[in-house]
């Protein structure tokens, strides 16, 4: 008997140590199927790492002021996927001089700043209207002349989606609204 009782207090201390590890692994197992819930309750939203989905409407182009070298385009661009996307450049074959991203930043009265931009992020959900107060593009005129109602092809290149080519309406400054 004297024996039995001797090994007693050993017998719960190794029960105590399988509790304790039973328990220790327990937690991480319990976090892991918490995150897990949580992970497929937003993939099940259908947002979670769904790609961007850009779309690139109202090209307009400014028609130069006689003798400028440089005018401006105008595109309203709109992300309706799921994770942002970001506008890294822009071409045009018909601008052979260059197209460049610009942000403008308004200063007393009625002048702006214009300073070149590398990218413009475009949120999920979100979109951009170019325009003369904020982002726009800096065209370089060609050496023939453009007329109101002429197309000019851009290609407007994105991190995520690639390139989206379409085309833009030349218009005389101050018939567009922004």
């Amino acid at each position: 008997m004297n024996e039995l009782l001797a090994r007693l207090p050993a017998r719960l201390t190794d029960r105590r140590r399988l509790t304790d590890t039973l328990l220790a692994a327990l937690v991480p197992v319990a976090a892991s199927s918490l995150a897990l819930a949580g992970l497929t309750a937003w993939v099940g939203t259908g947002n979670a790492g769904s790609p961007p989905r850009i779309r690139v409407t109202e090209g307009r182009v400014l028609l130069p002021v006689a003798g400028s070298a440089e005018t401006a385009a105008f595109f309203r661009i709109t992300n309706e996927g799921g994770s942002a996307d970001r506008l890294v450049g822009v071409t045009s074959s018909g601008a052979p001089g260059g197209v460049s991203l610009a942000g403008h930043r308004m200063r007393d009265g009625a002048t702006a700043d214009r300073a070149p931009i590398d990218s413009v992020e475009i949120r999920a959900g979100e979109g951009l209207s170019m325009s003369p107060y904020g982002v726009d593009l800096t065209v370089t005129v060609p050496a023939e002349e453009w007329r109101a109602g002429d197309l000019v092809s851009f290609t407007l290149t994105f991190s995520r989606s690639g390139p989206v080519k379409l085309p833009a309406v030349v218009v005389r400054p101050g018939t567009v609204t922004f």
